[in-house]
Parts: C-alpha cells; sequence; structure tokens
C-alpha cells in the first residue's frame, strides 16, 4: 500500500490537494483538501444588507452571475419581495449565459485536453483527437474560444459587463430590455445555436434532446452528422476507455437539484432530491440542509443549519484536513451538477445513465451538454417573452430584523446564500457552493465526501506522478476552489 499527495491540478479553478492511499494498482482511500481560506462570510458581518450584491460577485471571476442571483434572492425573500416576470426572464438569460459557457469551456478547454496527453499515444483513436483537442493547439480550442465570446456578449447586452454586473438586484434586473434589444438577443442566441448544432452536436439541438437512453445516444452517434461532431467524438471515446465505469460513487445515490429558471415562481427545472437506488424523487427543503465541521478547519464542532453556522479558522483543529465544510443532506451525502439537474428534472437519457452506471465521468460530461441542448431553446422562448414597457424590477424594502434563504444552480451545482439581518446590518451570512457539496470532507460519522468516494477504484499508474485517470475522474466534476473555501 501507498500514500500519494497530488496538486496543484491544472486546468482547475483555485488550489486543489488530493490525498490517495493505492493498493494493488488502483485508489483504496482518497482525502480531498481545499487548501485556502477567504473569509468572504465574515468580511460581510456588520455590512449593510445590500453591499452583498457588491462583495459576493469577487467570491469567483467564472459563476459571479450565479452568486449574486443567489445574494439577490436571499435578499428578495428576506423582504417579501416578488419578482416580475419580466425580472425573472432576463435574470434567467443572464444566469443561463454564464452557466452554459462553463459547460463549453469546461468541455473543450478543461477536460477533453487530457484525452491529448502522451498517456494515450499509439492508441487506435489518438492522432485525430489529439489534432481536435490538444490544449492551446488543437482546432477546437480555435473555433471554439470566438464562439464563446460572441455568445458571452449577450451578458453585455443585459448586465453591463461580465464578470461582476451590479444589474442584478434584489426585486429582479435593474436593466430593462427595449423591443430593438430583444431581436438583437435572439439573433446572439440564434448564432451559438449554429455553432453548437455545427461543431458540437452534428445535429438539431431538439434530436438531441429526444434521445432517451444510452442506447438512443450510441446509435445516434454514430450517424453521419454527429460522428465526426465533438459530442460524437466523446462518446466514441466513452466505448473505447469505458468511461462510464471510471469516477462512480455507488454510496451516493442521490442526486439533488435546488431547481433552477423560474418564471412565474415555478423553476423549469425541478427542485428536489432524486434517489437513483429506489427511482424516487424526494422534495427538497432547506431546513434538511447542515454543514458539518468534523474535519474542517472551522472552530466548533457537530453540525448545524447554515442560518445558525458559523465560519471562524481554526487552523490547529484535531482530525482536520481541509478548509471546505461538509454539507449534508438529511444527513446523507449528495451529488449536484448538470447532471443531478436533468436526473431531478425528469430528463430520460439522464435518468437511464444514472440507473444503469451511477454519477460517472461519462454520465457527468454527457450532463453538461445535454443541459446546452435543452437549455439553449429555453433561452429563445424567454428572449420571445419579455415585454418591453413592462416592469423588470419591483422595489425592494428590508425589514431591520429578518431572515433571506437564496437558492439557485450555477453551473457546477447548487449553490445557496442564508442572510440574518439584526438592527439593519448583517448579522450572519453563509454560503454553500456546489464544490462544497461535491469535495466535501469527510463528516463526524467518518462519511467521505462525493469525490472522495469516486475516486475509489480508480486505476493509478506505477511511478506516474498524476495518474490521467484520478484527473478525468476530479474533472468530471469540474471542481472551482475558489467558491468552496468561504
Amino acid at each position: 500500500m501507498s500514500r500519494t499527495v497530488l496538486g496543484p491540478f491544472n486546468r482547475v479553478e483555485g488550489d486543489l490537494e488530493v490525498s490517495l492511499e493505492a493498493a494493488d494498482g488502483q485508489v483504496s482511500a482518497a482525502w480531498v483538501n481545499s487548501p485556502m481560506y477567504r473569509g468572504f462570510e465574515q468580511i460581510l458581518q456588520g455590512k449593510a444588507p445590500h453591499d452583498a450584491l457588491v462583495m459576493v460577485p469577487r467570491i469567483c471571476g467564472i459563476c459571479s452571475v450565479s452568486q449574486s442571483v443567489a445574494a439577490a434572492a436571499a435578499l428578495t425573500n428576506a423582504a417579501g419581495a416578488q419578482v416580475p416576470v419580466n425580472g425573472e426572464r432576463a435574470i434567467n438569460l443572464m444566469l443561463a449565459t454564464e452557466n452554459l459557457a462553463d459547460h463549453f469551456t469546461h468541455f473543450y478547454l478543461f477536460f477533453m485536453p487530457d484525452f491529448a496527453r502522451e498517456a494515450y499515444a499509439g492508441t487506435p483513436w489518438f492522432d485525430p483527437v489529439a489534432a481536435r483537442f490538444r490544449a492551446i493547439k488543437g482546432s477546437a480550442t480555435a473555433e471554439a474560444l470566438p464562439a464563446r465570446a460572441r455568445f458571452l456578449q449577450i451578458m453585455g447586452l443585459l448586465a453591463g459587463k461580465w464578470p461582476h454586473t451590479l444589474t442584478i438586484q434584489a426585486g429582479g434586473s435593474a436593466r430593462a430590455v427595449s423591443a430593438n434589444e430583444r431581436i438583437r438577443l435572439l439573433s446572439m442566441i440564434r448564432e451559438f445555436r449554429q455553432w453548437l448544432e455545427r461543431h458540437l452536436f452534428g445535429d438539431r439541438l431538439e434530436a438531441v434532446c429526444a434521445l432517451e437512453s444510452i442506447d438512443d445516444l450510441m446509435s445516434w452517434a454514430t450517424g453521419d452528422g454527429p460522428r465526426g461532431a465533438d459530442l460524437g467524438r466523446f462518446v466514441q471515446l466513452c466505448d473505447a476507455l469505458d468511461l462510464h465505469t471510471l469516477g462512480q460513487a455507488p454510496e451516493v445515490p442521490r442526486y439533488m437539484s435546488f431547481g433552477n429558471y423560474p418564471v412565474e415562481g415555478t423553476p423549469a427545472l425541478a427542485r428536489g432530491v432524486w434517489h437513483a437506488a429506489a427511482q424516487r424523487l424526494e422534495p427538497m427543503v432547506s431546513s434538511d440542509i447542515v454543514e458539518d465541521l468534523s474535519h474542517a478547519w472551522m472552530a466548533g464542532g457537530g453540525a448545524a443549519h447554515p442560518l445558525k453556522g458559523s465560519t471562524l479558522p481554526d487552523l490547529d483543529k484535531a482530525d482536520a484536513y481541509s478548509w471546505c465544510k461538509a454539507p449534508r443532506w438529511q444527513g446523507q451525502v449528495v451529488q449536484c451538477g448538470a447532471l443531478s439537474r436533468q436526473v431531478v428534472s425528469g430528463h430520460p437519457l439522464a435518468r437511464d445513465m444514472v440507473a444503469r452506471a451511477g454519477g460517472n465521468v461519462m454520465s457527468r460530461v454527457i450532463g453538461r451538454l445535454l443541459e446546452i441542448a435543452r437549455i439553449v431553446p429555453m433561452m429563445e422562448q424567454w428572449t420571445r417573452a419579455l415585454e418591453p414597457g413592462a416592469p423588470f424590477h419591483a422595489s425592494v424594502s428590508l425589514p431591520s430584523d429578518g431572515e433571506g434563504v437564496g437558492m439557485v444552480e450555477a453551473a457546477r451545482g447548487s449553490l445557496g446564500h442564508w442572510l440574518v439581518i439584526r438592527r439593519g446590518r448583517i448579522h450572519n451570512y453563509q454560503i454553500i457552493a456546489p464544490t462544497t457539496w461535491n469535495f466535501s470532507p469527510r463528516d463526524a460519522q467518518g462519511v467521505p465526501g462525493a469525490l472522495e468516494q469516486a475516486l475509489v477504484g480508480t486505476p493509478v499508474e506505477t511511478g506516474r506522478e498524476m495518474p490521467v485517470r484520478v484527473q478525468h475522474v476530479i474533472r468530471s466534476f469540474d471542481p472551482c476552489m475558489v467558491c468552496t473555501v468561504h
């Protein structure tokens, strides 16, 4: 038996350190460490509540809109206000733009370049895959980056700038959309659709959304258009490398989503927790969430709901090995992210993938691409439904004492902000980011987090400092450590 510490990882947002114990050529145990502390929750204490909208987007430069939406939702909830439907649609468009740009970037720049590494040289598929996806030099990079930049111009039109917009406020969007701008928005979305249908899918988005099973997917991927497109290439790699068997966490059969993209209060992607073993959707309520501090460098022990939680560093704490807390739903480890959203919302392909092989490297990546195919048509619908001249924002009056909760879905999964106001100031502010769920350390019962369990069984090559399959598993979760470390 051997023990190795890996890190930092390239193409990961923020530092990450993983300790692996290996025996018989595979990982037997893993410990995931988020090795830095930032203190955002402490910074917010004592500030005016609306200051959160200035500060929390700075948590991250790649999901700052998600942080803004969660903070605005917590303030709106504390005020007991209702966002006008125009405001909901405008915020949905901003959040969807950021989330889809994240999925797009992850696939082309973070995940696929690993298959162009020397570890795979000599395989029958290596040369064409390396020519397409090699980091920086591959043809996909040259084609994808301009498409991503044009798509993100939607954010410029709706939010003024990205990241760190102040357009998203408690009560809705501060930026109304004119009739001419609505036409421009629709044109931008359609341009992105055309790129996706030509390069990523090789087919209409509606055809991708209509896939109902893995068998459908494998058959579709051999068609004339999909076979030469990038999803088709990835499906061929999944088949060649058995990626559906890599990164499974069979003891984590629960997939969580806070629900996303509300219109008139009803989310387009449903809220809930899908229990894959029982084939049952269970309700998701905030009161079922706690954060366990037993193995985090945080003062205190036990578990507490975020409204009563604290974030006080304790670097000398015994048994701690991460700055990340251990969030739990009804005391259980859950997975979150695009795959979970598609499973909870009932997409048949996502549920079939999870039923057959659980969360794994293949299903997590397919979940993101499926989400792109499903959300772009929704963006077209939200844009057409915008009503120039109607309100995008409602006035909000915060109480001197109160509480608010903002629960949204960022690209990487479930993001929650919990706010307590006392005498007109922020008394407590707690944040649980998606990577906190997926990369949590062990809890008081010694139960490892989702990634720690998913790494067990991963093959490790003797003498290789950074096993490539370990990197596939970690990057399939698309970690964002800066959001995670409070």
